[in-house]
């Protein structure tokens, strides 16, 4: 692969992971840690917070620029957990099963166009994927389906999701 698709990559994976971590600190925000499913929301918060050290660690150790529209995601992410949880404990779950969803096409459409080039990236994104995966079937576990208008509001976030991906692998 190319150098540039492989900092696209990393750029982009950074994003996502920055945005998981304002999307949770918005839903905490509003939760705290007496609503229902806040011990799930906090505990994935916790491991979406460790991607993105790992991922702002790769970008420094390679070189890579961060997106320059992470102060839309910062504010973005933290509207969109803040809005979904006051919608209510289901619409934040109905909220990580979206956002889950892009996350695991996402990661699995990069390990594929990997392949064996980089054995490092690939490992990452593949534990990670995997994590993004439980937190998906936690989200579905919690009542994520039972949310208000679930298929819009999954369809909706779903497709911010694809927005933001394919922005931040070029700006």
């Amino acid at each position: 692969m190319r150098r540039n698709d492989i900092e696209a990559m990393i750029r982009v994976d950074q994003a996502g992971e920055y945005g998981a971590t304002r999307i949770y600190a918005g839903q905490i925000a509003v939760m705290g840690d007496r609503a229902p499913g806040s011990g799930e929301v906090a505990s994935m918060a916790m491991q979406e917070a460790e991607h993105r050290e790992k991922f702002d660690a790769l970008l420094t150790e390679r070189g890579v620029r961060p997106t320059l529209l992470q102060p839309l995601w910062d504010r973005a992410g933290f509207a969109l957990g803040a809005v979904t949880a006051l919608i209510g404990p289901e619409a934040a779950m109905a909220c990580t099963a979206a956002v889950e969803t892009e996350i695991d096409r996402h990661y699995s459409e990069q390990l594929d166009e990997l392949g064996d080039s980089d054995p490092q990236l690939s490992a990452m994104v593949e534990k990670f994927r995997d994590e993004e995966r439980e937190h998906h079937d936690i989200a579905i576990a919690q009542g994520a389906e039972r949310a208000p208008a679930y298929p819009v509001l999954t369809g909706a976030i779903r497709l911010g999701c694809r927005a933001a991906i394919a922005l931040s692998k070029r700006i």
